[in-house]
């Protein structure tokens, strides 16, 4: 958990949550991995068993005392929606959130057929935005998912893009995140994929945001696309803020 975040789209990150498993390429390289086992040699206590997947009952309460408002991500080391996760412990995470209306929530899962299945058993308020995680369209299926929801705010994050997504039905979908993979091994990002997807949510009038090209240095690479930034959002955080 942090009170400040790298990633471009985010403000702060909350793991009442931590550990995974892979599910599809996309998970291939997963940072969370990394990121796990380097704080596991560091001694952090939430990553004793590294990237084994951990509950963290002591952090629910987190949010409850960042009184400023902050675009949140839930799980940026995890899958919530994880089949180990009970449907409890879920529960309890989205009660903490509608308790906290002055805190945005971003949730992103692989496991759509688990979240459209507990959509009944979830209350679902305007800070709360649910997203799903699309690599190649393969995966595509899981925006019908995502769609099938009761969530007020939906978004797809492109990230890593592993392949065209040439025909992607955005209706019903808020907002759209792409970005190439980073590190060790990273699978490289073509300009035709990110621009068909940039070209379709301009068409279909959703708010594109370009994260990054990735790469081994994603810092060099940058995240510029034909000389400019996209650092488009949902217009509920600008009318929250």
């Amino acid at each position: 958990m942090s009170n400040g975040s790298t990633i471009e789209w985010t403000e702060a990150t909350w793991n009442p949550v931590t550990g995974c498993s892979k599910i599809s390429p996309g998970c291939q390289h997963c940072y969370a991995e990394r990121m796990a086992k380097r704080l596991q040699k560091a001694g952090q206590p939430n990553y004793a068993q590294g990237f084994k997947l951990t509950v963290h009952e002591h952090t629910l309460l987190l949010p409850m005392r960042w009184k400023s408002p902050r675009l949140i991500f839930v799980n940026s080391m995890s899958d919530l929606f994880h089949k180990k996760v009970s449907s409890e412990f879920i529960q309890k995470v989205f009660s903490v959130m509608n308790q906290t209306r002055w805190h945005t929530y971003q949730i992103l899962t692989k496991r759509s057929d688990r979240l459209r299945k507990m959509d009944q058993k979830l209350r679902w308020n305007e800070n709360i935005w649910m997203g799903v995680s699309v690599e190649t369209q393969e995966y595509a299926f899981r925006i019908d998912h995502l769609r099938q929801t009761k969530a007020l705010l939906k978004f797809i994050s492109i990230e890593p893009m592993l392949g065209p997504l040439r025909s992607i039905n955005l209706k019903g979908i808020d907002w759209v995140i792409v970005g190439g993979e980073s590190g060790p091994g990273a699978r490289p990002l073509r300009l035709e994929w990110v621009l068909e997807v940039r070209d379709q949510c301009l068409k279909q009038g959703v708010p594109f945001f370009f994260k990054q090209w990735g790469g081994t240095n994603r810092k060099k690479a940058g995240r510029s696309l034909e000389g400019r930034t996209w650092d488009q959002m949902p217009l509920q955080v600008y009318a929250q803020k």
